[in-house]
This record gives C-alpha cells, structure tokens and sequence, in this order.
C-alpha cells in the first residue's frame, strides 16, 4: 500500500486508501488461518511499526518469523515489546511445574502474559497462583497483575479483592475496590448501597424555587410530584476512604459533591428501585432532582450503569435517541453516551445512533458511530448515507463531513454500494453552497463507492476455499 494517499491540492482524490483498510484485511486474513509470503514480512512489520493499532493483528498474522526478524532489526524491536513475554513460549497451562517456574522465575513480562492466558482459561487456579507470592510483590508489580482479574471476575475473587483493600499501594486499593464495586453482590457494594442511599430520598412535599418551578413540579391535581432530594455526605470517614472513596477532590470540585458521585458510582443500581419506591430505572431518571444535584447524580448512575454492564439503566440514562437535546435525562456528554451504548447488544446499539442521525443529522455522531460494530447494521448504514446526501443537497461545506465519511469506507456494509450510484454525478450547488463543494461530494461519494467494491473483492477472495 505503498501509494501516495492524497492528489493535488490536499484533496484525497477517488482512489481508496488501502492502508485504512489493512487492519480489516488483517482481521479477515487471520480469521481464516492464513500467513504471509516471507518475502512480505519486511513490508508487514515498517506498516505496523507506524501504527500501534496494527501491532497485534500484523504480528498474529506474521507469527514466528516476525520475532525472528525483530531480533535482526531494531526497527523491528517493538514486535519483541508488543508480543507477550517478548516472544518467549508460554508453557502448556496443564504443565503444572513448568508453569510454576515461569511463575517464580520468569521476567514480569512473561508472567503478565502466563497469568493473563490462565486466567482467560481457568479464572481460579490463575488467582491461586497469584496469592502464592502477592505479599511479595512490588507495589507496581500488584497493580498490573490485579488488572488481570478484570477477565472472568467472578463473585469467587471477593475474599481476595477483600484482602487487597488494605494494601500498603493507593492504587492497589482503588482497583480492588472498582473491580468489587462491579459484582453487585459484593459486601463492598453492599456497604456502598447503605452509604449511597443515605444520600438519596423521595420528597413528597418539595417543591422547588421559582414560581414556575413550583407549578412544573406539581401534577394536574394540584399535588407535589415526587422530587429526588440529596444530602451529600459531610465528611469521608476511614471506612470510605477504605473502600475506595478517593478523600482529595480535583481542583474546582466540592469535597462533598466529588464524594457523593464516588458513592453512587459503587453503589449496585439494584439499590434505588428499593430505595425509591419500587420506580423502574426509566421512572427513576424522570423524576425531578432538586436543588441542582440531577447532574451529579445523573452523571453518577451513568458510571455505575458502565461498571456494571447494566441495559436497563443504560437504557433509561439514553432516553429516545430522537429527544430534542439529544442526550436523554441523564447522559452528560456525548462520551458518556458512547460509554452507554457499549452496554447495550450490536444490533440495539446501531439502532439507537440511527434513530440519533436521522433526528440530529452527523455533526454530533463521530463519536457515537465509534462504537458500533462493523460492518455498521442496515438501518445504521441508510441513516448515515441518508445523511451525508442532505448535507450535500443542502450545499454544507464538504470538508466538514470528512472524518464520517472516511468511517463510512471503513464500515459501510459493501453491499451498501448499489445504493449509492446515484450520488456520483456532480450536483447542482445551491447559491450559499461553498464553491467546489459540488465536485469534491461527487469525488467523496465516488471514493466510498469504490472503497466498497474493493472491500467486498476482499472478503471475497479471502474466503474462497
């Protein structure tokens, strides 16, 4: 893919670019088991040394002659760093003493790499291992490998998570109190519900400042609505501090507020149904908040909905993707919303950023279409076509729209390409339209078309027998 990626002038011309396509034509390569010519590796390794997110697709695909290589080459040498190890063979895992002795002995590089592939394989007998000699490790040694534990968590790793809360490292003892507060059934977040619902009650008889604050707050009877009233904790006791609760707020945020959110972060979301009168999530999140503190709570249930992979919450904190601000009750920011939606199932999620474009349109959505799987789902695919062809039929200025378009190349299902040959030919450019802007739409348009055939001949020819 050794050809110049732009034509004169800056413009990207119709030519697709085929080193955005490599990491697609990786992932399909070694899906099917194949391997390079060896007279490609040279080419494979300088691609992946520029770009990082190849490294572990490319050296996969590479497989041993890589390292071999990288031996040879310092310029190569990140394939030593990137591969687990650096290279070296893991024992088989059934190998009881040989996998003891890399344990006791081998580079902390090779041990990362031991107790990951155990613990994707046998969750227990990988935590078994690494009680064997955490009283011993170093501190920064402790904090790598108690990341490990994120594969496979289990309500069986509490007694250790346990134990780590009262490490001598600060960081050790935040981990183990996140990866607790992401088993709902943990006796941490048992202690955080009881500390977070403290915080957190319906008010029956509020009513909020304003006068016309006052009459949205009252239902058509006359009466109150129910209102979430917070008292956010007066101090971080040793017990909170133990658990997790970081006691020194950011610069620009109040000590109380920074550690409420912390509370209702760790706090399992099962707690405020009970606690708020049998609501669900979505009645919950509906309910005015008063004296400004739905933000902070908002933005709290958020997090905990990503901790705990929960859907229903994520659902609730979303709203419509067509609600006139876009964000739902409760998401803050269209980062969180990304984070939301990666909760939610492919075809779910691909339906709600559709249903977002077609309301909304693209200039907000890069992020959100981040997060959806590839190729993107019919629905999510005619919504961004759809609109990309309004903002040309609108005369939007064109280079606005390019980082969407370069994804669409990249994620537009290849079958999608019929649909699009009607918006090759150059348009008729209404009289606010940027000068040029028809050409370069029809030249986009053509690129993606093209770009489309080429990754469907791929996947063609990568799957025959």
């Amino acid at each position: 893919a050794d050809r110049p990626g732009a034509s004169a002038g800056g413009r990207r011309g119709t030519a697709p670019d085929l080193m955005e396509l490599l990491p697609q034509w990786l992932a399909a390569a070694n899906a099917r088991g194949f391997a390079p010519p060896p007279q490609a590796l040279p080419a494979l390794l300088d691609a992946a040394r520029g770009r990082t997110d190849l490294r572990p697709a490319a050296l996969e695909f590479a497989g041993p002659r890589a390292l071999w290589l990288a031996r040879l080459n310092p310029d190569w040498r990140f394939a030593l760093r990137s591969t687990p190890g650096g290279g070296a063979a893991l024992p088989h895992l059934e190998d009881d003493d040989r996998v003891q002795q890399l344990w006791q002995e081998g580079l902390f590089a090779e041990r990362v790499a031991l107790l990951s592939a155990l613990r994707s394989r046998e969750p227990a007998a990988a935590r078994a291992l690494l009680e064997t000699t955490w009283a011993t490790e170093r501190a920064e040694d402790r904090l790598m490998f108690l990341d490990s534990l994120r594969t496979g968590l289990a309500p069986d790793d509490e007694p250790f998570l346990e134990q780590a809360l009262a490490d001598r490292s600060r960081n050790v003892r935040a981990t183990a109190a996140e990866l607790l507060s992401a088993l709902p059934g943990s006796a941490l977040a048992a202690r955080m519900a009881v500390r977070a619902a403290a915080c957190v009650a319906i008010d029956h008889t509020h009513s909020t400042g304003s006068a016309q604050d006052t009459r949205t707050s009252r239902t058509s009877e006359g009466a109150p609505t129910p209102t979430i009233v917070v008292e956010a904790p007066h101090e971080c006791d040793p017990g909170m501090e133990r658990d997790g609760v970081v006691p020194k707020a950011p610069a620009g945020r109040g000590e109380r507020s920074w550690w409420f959110g912390q509370l209702v972060e760790a706090a399992p979301l099962g707690t405020w149904p009970r606690r708020l009168g049998g609501r669900t999530p979505k009645e919950i999140v509906a309910l005015p908040v008063a004296d400004d503190w739905q933000g902070e709570l908002h933005a709290a249930w958020c997090r905990a909905a990503v901790r705990q992979r929960d859907a229903e919450w994520s659902r609730a904190l979303l709203g419509e993707p067509s609600a006139p601000e876009a964000g739902g009750p409760g998401a803050v920011s269209l980062a969180e919303r990304a984070k939301l939606l990666g909760t939610l199932g492919a075809a779910e999620r691909a339906e709600w950023v559709a249903g977002f474009i077609a309301t909304h349109g693209l200039s907000e959505a890069f992020q959100l279409l981040g997060v959806c799987a590839v190729p993107w789902a019919p629905p999510l695919g005619r919504a961004v076509v759809d609109a990309l062809n309004i903002a040309r039929d609108a005369g939007s200025y064109p280079w606005s729209f390019s980082g969407v378009m370069g994804l669409a190349e990249r994620c537009l299902d290849p079958s999608e390409s019929g649909r699009l040959d009607a918006l090759l030919a150059v348009p008729d450019e209404p009289e606010n339209a940027s000068p040029g802007a028809g050409g370069y739409w029809a030249e986009a348009f053509q690129r993606l078309v093209t770009t489309l055939r080429l990754r469907a001949a791929m996947a063609e020819e990568l799957s025959a027998p």
